[in-house]
């Protein structure tokens, strides 16, 4: 199971207790915020997308949502979205639970500066009803991020969001 493998994966690091599991679903951005009684901006919502045949994660704020012209920017590609069969397959996690941590061998992870503006953030951790407390220097060392991006929209103040 996905949240053994990522709890495991903490535990190299002496950080297995930081990992919260909860008796409820933190799935989405709001059952998240939810169960950790917090705003949903701080979610760290870890999305899998597929680019020339493999695939990638981007996570973002909780509030951010893909800018296609951005993302195709960046990426040199239409952004799509993973199926929950393949994410499953493809990153290692679940729908619900795909987080940055303990993915597949070739899965790189960007993250997006939606995030920045935070302290700390809440990444779920391999299961739809776990997620970790971490800071912008320990999301950027344990997921092993390859770089930062700005491939997101409705998050910045005055902006739109629907």
């Amino acid at each position: 199971m996905s949240i053994e493998r990522v709890r495991a994966f903490f535990a190299e690091h002496g950080m297995a207790e930081r990992v919260l599991e909860f008796p409820v679903s933190s799935a989405t951005v709001e059952l998240a915020a939810a169960a950790l009684g917090c705003e949903p901006c701080r979610i760290a919502k870890t999305l899998s997308f597929m680019a020339d045949g493999h695939a990638l994660l981007v996570v973002a704020a909780g509030d951010a949502r893909i800018d296609n012209a951005r993302y195709k920017g960046r990426f040199g590609v239409k952004a799509k979205m993973l199926s929950p069969e393949a994410a499953e397959t493809l990153v290692g996690h679940a729908v619900g639970g795909v987080c940055p941590f303990a993915v597949n061998a070739g899965v790189p992870v960007y993250l997006d500066v939606s995030l920045r503006r935070f302290a700390t953030v809440f990444p779920a951790c391999g299961s739809s009803n776990s997620a970790i407390e971490l800071d912008m220097r320990e999301l950027e060392k344990y997921s092993g991020a390859a770089d930062w991006v700005d491939v997101c929209k409705g998050w910045q103040p005055g902006t739109e969001t629907a």
